[in-house]
């Protein structure tokens, strides 16, 4: 990841150019951006209009663009009288979301600001989202499209306004207590103070960053604001249907975050797997092959299946402690030593304690399912200590180095 500080007025000498470089503002506003050159120059002249008179602020660029947008930045933040840096990812880890956890990581105010760079969030409400939260004694101020003076007018036609509506009702649904005073967590425009944001207990994935904030490090006080969300200043939409389903997956992977939920994902797709379990068996016998082979080979059918929606939807975060090879042959020797371990504990529940064959049964999937789970847990998807993630190749130059 390259890191360019731009300083307000250019000058030749490097030491100079670090020397004018001003005092960390009041806040910091995150924008990050993917192939925006057409709006950016825009999104600088609103943030000088309306910003840094009533409030001191610097701009942190987190760019993901395969096009010039970084050039673009650089050749308008020469009029901005406030700092502009540009933080290029070689690797765009996380997508949006990854970008605005880099943008907090080298924030330098008390309050961070997050917009879009598209213009749809109007930079005239900053210095009023900072103040509401000075007033609330606030962590975290939405601007929200869903209290009285919000409005999603910006939104691009029924089908975009379907969507934003059907996954905010989903969302709040599947996080009451996490969401709750959050009218609109599907907003990319709030402010949240330095202190009340954690970075390296955060797991973004695609662009919904607040939710990601709200559930794994809210803060204890949050309040709201609203806002008119504007239409696009130039350029279409990122939203696809490739978003759409890795909105999907974090939502799984942020419902899936305690072991009490983990554990009930785990029976609920155990469960789906008796469908390609018994399609298998049909179709084998149906084949001519007899029903003890049949049946183990179709259960193999069933532990596949249940492997792709674990990994999917219940361990997303835990892939990269071993290779794909390795955690399935791990799963698939837990999954099959479930059927061979629950014949003698049925026969021990009968003739030890006596019970009947259909509670000794009963007895005995509930104890292989909880050491099925717990084993998958720990020999399967258990992290590594003293290992950190990926770090993605990045290359990072210090906040005052010019890069040409």
């Amino acid at each position: 990841m390259s890191q360019e500080s731009i300083v307000p007025s250019e000058l030749g000498d490097p030491a100079v150019q670090a020397a004018e470089v001003a005092e960390p503002g009041a806040v910091t506003i995150v924008v990050p951006t993917f192939n925006e050159s057409a709006n950016v120059r825009e999104l600088l002249h609103l943030i000088t209009e309306s910003v840094p008179a009533r409030l001191p602020c610097e701009v942190v660029f987190v760019d993901d663009s395969t096009d010039d947008t970084p050039e673009v930045i650089h050749e308008a933040a020469q009029d901005c009288p406030f700092p502009v840096t540009v933080l290029h990812r070689d690797e765009p880890v996380g997508g949006l979301g990854g970008a605005v956890v880099e943008g907090i990581r080298a924030a330098s105010s008390d309050w961070i600001v997050v917009m879009d760079g598209d213009c749809q969030h109007p930079p005239s409400l900053v210095p009023e989202l900072v103040a509401t939260g000075e007033r609330a004694n606030a962590g975290l101020v939405v601007a929200s499209r869903y209290i009285k003076g919000g409005s999603r007018a910006g939104l691009a036609g029924s089908y975009r306004v379907a969507v934003s509506r059907g996954a905010t009702w989903l969302t709040k649904s599947l996080f009451p207590r996490k969401l709750r005073g959050i009218s609109d967590p599907m907003s990319g425009f709030f402010a949240i103070r330095r202190s009340a944001v954690t970075a390296d207990v955060l797991q973004p994935l695609g662009y919904k960053i607040l939710l990601e904030l709200a559930v794994r490090n809210r803060p204890r006080q949050v309040t709201e604001v609203p806002f008119v969300f504007q239409d696009r200043f130039a350029g279409e939409s990122k939203s696809s249907a490739q978003e759409g389903l890795r909105f999907l997956r974090h939502l799984a992977g942020l419902r899936a975050a305690s072991p009490v939920a983990r554990m009930v994902g785990f029976g609920l797709i155990g469960a789906t797997g008796f469908v390609p379990n018994l399609l298998g068996l049909w179709a084998l016998t149906l084949a001519g092959m007899h029903y003890v082979p049949a049946e183990i080979l179709a259960n193999q059918f069933g532990v596949a299946w249940n492997f792709v929606l674990i990994e999917h939807l219940l361990f997303r975060d835990r892939r990269r402690h071993r290779r794909w090879w390795d955690r399935a042959g791990r799963f698939a020797l837990l999954a099959n030593a479930d059927l061979v371990l629950r014949i003698p504990l049925i026969a021990l529940f009968v003739h030890r304690f006596g019970m009947g064959a259909l509670s000794a049964t009963a007895l005995a999937l509930v104890t292989t399912f909880v050491l099925r789970f717990a084993g998958t847990e720990a020999l399967v998807y258990l992290p590594r200590r003293g290992r950190g993630g990926p770090e993605g190749g990045r290359t990072a130059r210090s906040a005052h180095e010019k890069t040409p």
